[in-house]
């Protein structure tokens, strides 16, 4: 990977992955593993899981956009990451509005500052 940046993952809906595939963010490693994943009806939450533990391990991906209603069904794994690296970003999706209430990065910045900080 010397002299290129890392890629986006992306685990999302239809509508999300293909707005971002359109994008150009699709890429296949070297071991044509793809940096992204449709979540549909018959998706298991074991399969988002795996995929994103698999995202958290590659060395190329260095953000992972992830739908936040989605990010609910795994929150137990989202919690658990604490590197910088990849980032992991909860973003909204046609249906489900983004609420703030639930995203985990929110929450931990919450946590860094406290009212003192902020006047």
């Amino acid at each position: 990977m010397a002299g290129r940046g890392k890629l986006i993952a992306v685990i999302g809906d239809e509508d999300t992955v293909t707005g971002f595939l359109l994008g150009g963010i699709g890429e296949l490693n070297k071991n044509r593993h793809p940096n992204f994943l449709v979540v549909e009806k018959d998706t298991t939450i074991n399969e988002i899981e795996d995929t994103f533990r698999q995202f958290l391990h590659r060395d190329d991906i260095g953000i992972i956009l992830i739908n936040q209603y989605i990010a609910e069904m795994v929150r137990h794994a989202l919690d658990a990451h604490q590197r910088s690296i990849p980032a992991v970003l909860e973003i909204p999706s046609k249906e489900h509005p983004y609420d703030a209430a639930k995203d985990s990065i929110l929450r931990r910045a919450r946590g860094m500052f406290t009212t003192e900080d902020l006047r």
